[in-house]
Order: C-alpha cells, then structure tokens, then sequence
C-alpha cells in the first residue's frame, strides 16, 4: 500500500484495540433454465452496461450513522425512540428526512435512499470488514476485537480495480484521508493496493508528499534509478521466475512523481473559495471535493472513511452540531458539482456506514451498535433516482420489505460499474471467492 505518513490515526470506535491493529492488509454455472427473477436479473444488468458508472465514490461513516435521525425518522414512535429531530419534506413529494438534512433534502430528486439494508454483525471492526469485502471476519478465539485469520479476502475497491481497465497514470484506487479499514487487495496483490493519502485536505498545508522527487534528486537521476530497478528485476526473474512486490510499489510511485496528471489531480488548493466552501470546511466535505478531481483525473475507486459516527453517549448535540450536517452538506456539493460537471451518469456515489445505531436511545443518551437496520444512499452511476427503496418497521429495527445484504450492495456496485460479477478467483490455497458473494440487484434500483 501506498501512503502519505503524517502523523498517527487514532481510535475513535468503542474498540479495545485500535483499527489499524485490529485489521491488515494480508495478504460459473450454466444456466438450466431462467426463473421470472433471473430473468428479470439479467434485462437490469444489460440495461445497466449501457450506461455503466466509471468511477465509484464511496463515503464510509466509520463508527455507524444513526438511521433514524437522517433519513428513517419515526415521528409517531414514543419518545424514546424517535428521538428530538424532526421530518422535513424533500424535493421529493411524499419522501421525508432528518432536519438537519436539509441541503440533502433539496436535492433528493438526485439520489435515492435504501432503507432496508441489514445485517447481523454489531462490531465496528468485523462491520467494517464485512461491508468492505463481503466477507464475514472469523478470529481465533471468537471476539470482535481481536485480529481476524481472514484478511486475505480483498476489499470491493480492489475487486473494482482489477476488474476495470486502467487509465492512465492518477492511481485508480485512493483511500482517504487514511486507510479504510479492510479496504486492501488480500490475496489478489499489491498491484490492487490503496494509494493512501494519510493527510487531512482540509488543513490549509495539505500535501502529497509522494508526488514529489526527493530532496537533490533530478529528474535524470531518478531515470537512472528505474533503469537500475528494471536491471535487478530481470536478474530476479532469470532466477526465480518473478520480480517481487515491492517492484509494484517502486513502480506506481515513479509514475506518480513523474506525472502532471496526478500532482494536477491532488491539487485541491486549485479549487475556488467558494467551491470549497460550498463542500464545506470539514474533512469530509474536502474529501469529497478532492475525490471528485480524482474521478475526472481518471480514479476508478475513492474511498473516503469519516470517523466519529460511534455516538454512545449524548449523541444529539454532536449529530445536530457536526456530524449530520458536515455529511449532508458534503454529499449535497458532490451529487450537485458531479451532475453540473456531466459526471454524475457515469460516477456512482455511495454513503453508508458499517452499521446503524440502536433504535431505543440508551440510558446515556445515545444509541448502540445496530446492523439490522440501515439506510444507504446512492447517485449517479445510471440508477434511478428520487426513489426510496424498501421500508423498516415503526421502530427502524428492521426491514419490513426489499432487504438488502452486503453481498446485493457488491452485486449491485459492480454491476452498474459492468463488472461481471459470475467471476471466481482463487486464494493461494485453491479456495474459490466469488466477486459478490451470490448477491443480487437491489430491486428497483435501475
């Protein structure tokens, strides 16, 4: 994995050990006959490859983003439930958020809201794991905070970058503005690693150091030296038939010092004051500005991790005051800025965290770990949007029509990215990974 290295990420989840402790980067049937639903399956997939999404922008809200005070409110629920947030309308007629949505919400005509997402895994360390790679974590001795055996199973940026042709010299997978969690290629490689920028573009010094030459080393110099690296691989390879993998790295990292394209991509300070502003001055919000750069630069897969969302405790001022809107006014810049661009059709974006919040608000004035109920948002990318997908019961605890797994959100990214997702790799041991998992289109979603 490629990094940017400024300073320490610390644990912000409720977790006993720390994330980056806690997960590593590790390492077709015939038809007999269609059924109405694969039938149908198979006309959504053809209709989708036509005008299939280039690019993913995934923003994760590590921690879990409570459900039911953005975009499932339950305004007739009991108090305990509900919570003190109100339901807006949206652009929508008929379709209601959270309050502090409201730049979302007038702009909902450019999204649409899953409801029914579910899943029964409540720790942040194996949720994170499972939505990334559609893998369950399994650990040695069976608790959620210990290291998993089974990081060996690449995450959906690294199924997406291997299965996509690669443009150009802007790296085609980004993590930031630290690695997500899980997000490694496992036992596919480093060729489909993370570029990582550890490094927040909201401070006014943010830089990408790796896209400079190193201090006295000309241009013409770092020519002799890649001369010098391709000499030692071809001995390597006369010798034991390959060139190992930290060739893959010097590689990328030369065509990134090397290339306008990417120190132009990185540039946020490029960017007006107003755009900025109109993304907000969060972390988030430059994230999703410096990602949207990317994609016009030719990125493939972003992937952006907002920590902070683990709210046990007096969760409403902190969702109120910073969470829930730095989030909305994010994701309202970027499906805007994208459509105005004539990138939204052909970008999809994604924002999910790996679990929801508990629906009964805990005796500290919080919500707990919840997976059985979740909201995701899509845009772009040639689905339909201004929909609501699926429903939840009076309490937002589970879904009460269309569910949808992790292995249909994978199913569907990749099919709408015209990824063929009957796909099979095998790990160094010979067993079989199928790329999503046996998942299906989320129903009515194209």
């Amino acid at each position: 994995m490629l990094r940017v290295a400024v300073g320490r990420r610390r644990n912000r989840n409720c977790n006993a050990v720390t994330r980056r402790d806690a997960l590593r980067i590790g390492g077709l049937g015939a038809l007999g006959g269609l059924s109405l639903p694969a039938l149908l399956e198979l006309e959504a997939r053809g209709a989708v490859r036509s005008a299939k999404a280039q690019a993913c922008i995934f923003l994760f809200l590590e921690g879990g983003p409570s459900t039911i005070d953005m975009w499932d409110l339950k305004p007739d629920a009991p108090a305990e439930i509900r919570g003190p947030f109100q339901p807006i309308a949206s652009s929508v007629p008929g379709t209601f958020v959270g309050e502090h949505c409201h730049l979302s919400a007038r702009v909902a005509d450019k999204f649409t809201i899953v409801r029914s997402h579910s899943h029964e895994d409540n720790g942040h360390v194996t949720g994170y794991y499972y939505v990334m790679t559609g893998q369950r974590a399994r650990f040695q001795d069976g608790q959620n905070n210990r290291i998993p055996v089974n990081t060996l199973f690449p995450s959906l940026g690294s199924k997406v970058v291997r299965e996509l042709e690669l443009r150009g010299s802007v790296p085609p997978y980004v993590n930031l503005p630290a690695p997500m969690d899980a997000g490694g290629p496992g036992f596919y490689g480093a060729e489909f690693a993370p570029f990582v920028i550890e490094s927040d573009p909201v401070q006014p010094d943010f830089e990408v150091r790796d896209l400079q030459l190193p201090r006295g080393v000309s241009p013409g110099r770092m020519s002799r030296r890649q001369e010098m690296l391709s000499g030692i691989e071809q001995f390597q390879r006369a010798v034991d038939g390959r060139a190992g993998e930290m060739s893959t790295y010097y590689h990328r990292a030369h065509e990134l010092v090397t290339s306008p394209a990417a120190q132009k991509a990185f540039d946020i300070h490029a960017e007006s004051e107003a755009t900025r502003r109109r993304y907000g001055h969060s972390t988030i919000g430059q994230c999703a500005l410096l990602s949207r750069r990317l994609v016009e630069a030719g990125c493939r897969f972003v992937g952006v991790d907002h920590a902070g969302w683990d709210t046990h405790y007096t969760c409403f001022p902190t969702l109120q005051d910073d969470l829930i809107p730095q989030a909305d006014r994010a994701f309202s810049a970027l499906v805007t800025d994208l459509e105005d661009r004539g990138l939204l059709d052909s970008t999809l974006v994604v924002m999910m965290g790996e679990m929801g919040r508990t629906p009964r608000i805990n005796a500290n004035a919080g919500r707990d770990h919840w997976g059985q109920a979740q909201s995701i948002l899509l845009a772009g990318g040639g689905i339909r949007p201004g929909q609501v997908i699926g429903a939840t019961d009076e309490h937002a605890s589970r879904p009460t029509s269309d569910p949808v797994s992790i292995q249909d959100l994978h199913h569907t990214i990749m099919t709408l990215m015209g990824i063929d997702t009957q796909k099979t790799y095998y790990t160094p041991l010979g067993r079989p990974v199928p790329l999503d998992g046996g998942g299906k289109m989320i129903p009515g979603l194209v």
